[in-house]
């Protein structure tokens, strides 16, 4: 009978154990999924902008967009900084992170910019802030690498 229970215990415990190791392959791949879809979202921003500053110029719904954007953008930075990444991406998100918030102070003083009417195109493209969306949109490799 002691044998027997033994043997229960000693399954229930790798039946658990193997249910931890599949909450954190589920837990890596959630994470990926969303790092990727915010790792794109960011690439699209970095494509974008720039166009849309130059036309925010002369054009106010071009400057109403370009403001909506930086806000909007802002919002999926704050939403990326609250995930929670599985232990073995731990790192890569604090590297985003500390990127994301260097970037979200370049949103500001850009916001605050335009506020005064003294929006100038070339300083997006050689802002900190532009600089450090292109580095996020290179940390796709390793999100990828994640999976292997």
């Amino acid at each position: 009978m002691k044998k027997l229970l033994g043997i229960c215990t000693l399954a229930i415990l790798l039946f658990l154990g193997g249910c931890s190791f599949l909450e954190e392959v589920n837990n890596t791949v959630t994470y990926m999924d969303e790092a990727t879809e915010y790792v794109n979202e960011v690439t699209v921003f970095v494509d974008e902008v720039p166009n849309l500053a130059e036309q925010a110029i002369n054009d106010e719904q071009a400057l109403a967009d370009l403001k909506m954007k930086l806000e909007d953008m802002k919002t999926e930075i704050d939403a990326f900084n609250e995930l929670q990444a599985p232990e073995m991406a731990a790192d890569l998100h604090q590297q985003i992170m500390d990127q994301n918030n260097k970037a979200k102070d370049g949103i500001e003083t850009l916001l605050n910019t335009v506020e005064n009417g003294k929006l100038n195109p070339d300083m997006l493209k050689n802002s900190e802030m532009y600089q450090t969306f292109q580095e996020i949109s290179d940390t796709i490799d390793q999100i990828k690498q994640l999976g292997q």
